[in-house]
């Protein structure tokens, strides 16, 4: 493959998108979400035990419930879990998470589309699906999704 003006400055065009994801205010919140949760020492602790639970319940389920601390762990890794999920922190830091998340997936989409009409681009939010090629199903459904096949 021969490096054409094209593609060079198809690749100019690249890093100019990188710099305005990295500059848009979603990217910033998550920064400040990411720094908020591993900057809290007693949050990063946590997180840690959570992590060493998660070890054991991965352990534990080889054997599931004929494993000798099966009811322990698996109350143990509920409980840890919970805690994580409500705290405030994190709690933002998923959200952050998710928008920055939608804003790669509305991008990939509108990328997808203007290559062709017919990318299938994958996107992790299924309310976006429906923007993709305008069915949820895709063509494999045998036309039951009313698009152009």
């Amino acid at each position: 493959m021969m490096m054409t003006s094209e593609w060079v400055s198809v690749l100019d065009e690249v890093d100019e998108l990188i710099e305005m994801i990295k500059q848009s205010e979603l990217a910033q919140v998550l920064a400040e979400a990411q720094q908020a949760v591993y900057n809290d020492e007693t949050l990063v602790a946590q997180i840690r035990a959570f992590q060493y639970t998660k070890e054991q319940y991965e352990d534990v389920q080889r054997f599931g419930k004929y494993h000798p601390d099966y009811q322990k762990i698996m109350k143990d890794i509920r409980t840890q879990k919970r805690a994580l999920d409500l705290h405030d922190k994190v709690a933002q830091l998923r959200l952050a998470e998710n928008d920055f998340q939608d804003l790669l997936d509305e991008m990939s989409l509108l990328i997808g589309q203007s290559v062709s009409q017919a990318v299938k681009v994958p996107v992790s939010n299924p309310l976006l699906n429906h923007a993709n090629n305008g069915c949820g199903s895709g063509c494999g459904s045998g036309g039951s999704c009313s698009c152009a096949v």
